[in-house]
């Protein structure tokens, strides 16, 4: 693989890797907003319509990073990748300008509603907008995750005299069996994130002793929820995706777990440190068959190890797919035992608000569901190389010959002093509104409608 080649998957990395910094927040507390709303219309509690209107400001702050960030990487499919558009332009465009023309639009059209129309429409076209927000943000993680499925495993396509993949079946496109179980294991992922941060806050005011009712509330919803979605993270959702990982790569379900040699009965490897040139884990830590048993469902099941898969076909960066899966891996337990355990405090007369050890694990553990979601995405990729489009065309074969080592440096460079002052414009922003916190303001002469939830938080 060339230097050109190499310095373009860094850029777009990069871009990428920034980029779902936002959209992973964003996508995860749509879903808490409605939840929010929701609890608003059925108790009359103002404090809960205050919260939206808390949320929904730093919602907007991080959509438009997400939005501004976005951009550039659909041009980078030509300017760095123009091998791989004419390649397979005539069946990713399909997804991605769905993308753009409906679930875009959407959630756009609607978050202006529902950031400055609920004096003017009222309380259910508010509601209305926040589920819409919702599920154009959900429908694009959809048409995105249905353009990296493809990639993963192509189907629906037939290759012309001219080299060229050609659209044969948009349905099958749309409906390729890889999408459901990355998609839901992505977006469990997004709520986690969601759910973490609003607890994290929630905990932090709490410790300060600052917006207590709100810290309670925050730190209730976020629990709860992120109880929930922890499980589903690890089971179904964790699972659906290794089991398509087995049957369809497994190259890279063999370098994810470390695993050289073909086993009968294998384990799976909780710690050690992948050798790749030696062929070999050192310092491995074992449970013996369990891999065996989550990838075929029998103790005793052979799972192929890297030895006996052509050496071309290995991914090109084993110790980085190693780490980044088992980093998620990790992370994703213990945010289950976070969840669990902040359960069952508040189950126990609400102990969790007096609780400041885990309260400060909960304010603690709010970004590391960033950084689990972050080394899944690389999992995923890195695991696909070094094909582009799995299968069909390598990474190495899909780049633009004649973009300069130069113009890639320049940009990279570039997008990382662009990238850099606006990420310190969001950090300011979000820690503004969390500095002044959720506004409670009545209105003259009306009575704040409360009702009594304090057996809920």
């Amino acid at each position: 693989m060339n230097i050109p080649t190499i310095l373009s998957r860094l850029q777009f990395g990069f871009t990428v890797g920034y980029h779902y910094l936002f959209p992973q927040i964003t996508m995860g507390l749509a879903l808490l907003l409605v939840i929010l709303k929701i609890l608003y219309r059925r108790t009359k509690d103002e404090r809960y319509n205050h919260a939206v209107h808390f949320w929904v400001k730093i919602f907007a702050i991080v959509f438009i990073m997400g939005a501004v960030t976005g951009i550039p990487l659909e041009f980078q499919f030509g300017t760095n990748w123009s091998r791989f558009s004419a390649y397979a332009g005539n069946i990713i465009a399909q997804t991605l300008a769905m993308e753009g023309a409906f679930a875009f639009f959407l959630e756009s059209a609607f978050l202006g509603v529902f950031l400055f129309g609920e004096q003017r429409f009222g309380q259910t076209i508010h509601l209305l907008s926040a589920i819409m927000v919702w599920i154009g943000t959900w429908a694009s993680a959809a048409f995105i995750i249905a353009t990296n499925a493809w990639m993963q495993h192509p189907v629906g396509y037939t290759i012309t005299k001219n080299g060229q993949a050609q659209l044969t079946n948009y349905w099958a496109v749309i409906f390729n069996p890889w999408i459901l179980p990355q998609y839901l294991h992505t977006m469990s992922g997004t709520v986690t994130t969601a759910a973490f941060l609003m607890a994290g806050l929630g905990a932090f005011y709490l410790l300060s002793n600052k917006h207590i009712e709100f810290g309670r509330m925050f730190v209730t919803i976020g629990v709860l929820v992120g109880l929930i979605v922890t499980i589903i993270q690890i089971f179904p959702t964790g699972d659906m995706e290794g089991t398509q990982v087995t049957h369809y790569q497994p190259a890279k379900l063999a370098a994810m777990e470390g695993l050289f040699n073909t086993e009968r009965g294998a384990g799976i490897i909780i710690l050690g440190q992948p050798d790749p040139e030696s062929q070999r884990i050192d310092n491995p830590i074992i449970v013996p068959k369990i891999l065996s048993f989550l990838t075929y469902r029998r103790w005793t099941a052979t799972v192929t190890g890297l030895k006996d898969i052509p050496k071309d076909q290995w991914p090109d960066s084993i110790s980085l797919l190693y780490y980044s899966y088992h980093i998620m891996v990790g992370l994703g337990t213990i945010f289950v035992a976070i969840m669990g355990l902040a359960f069952l405090l508040w189950w126990n007369k609400r102990r969790l608000f007096n609780t400041r050890w885990m309260l400060w694990t909960l304010m603690l553990a709010a970004p590391f569901p960033i950084i689990a979601n972050t080394f899944g995405w690389f999992t995923t990729e890195v695991g696909r190389q070094p094909w582009i489009a799995f299968g069909l065309l390598r990474t190495a074969q899909g780049n633009s010959p004649l973009v300069s080592s130069g113009n890639i440096w320049f940009t990279l460079l570039g997008f990382l002093g662009i990238y850099s002052l606006l990420g310190l414009l969001c950090i300011i922003l979000v820690v503004h509104e969390i500095i002044r916190g959720p506004a409670v303001q009545v209105e003259p002469g009306r009575q704040q409608e409360t009702a009594n939830v304090d057996g809920i938080y």
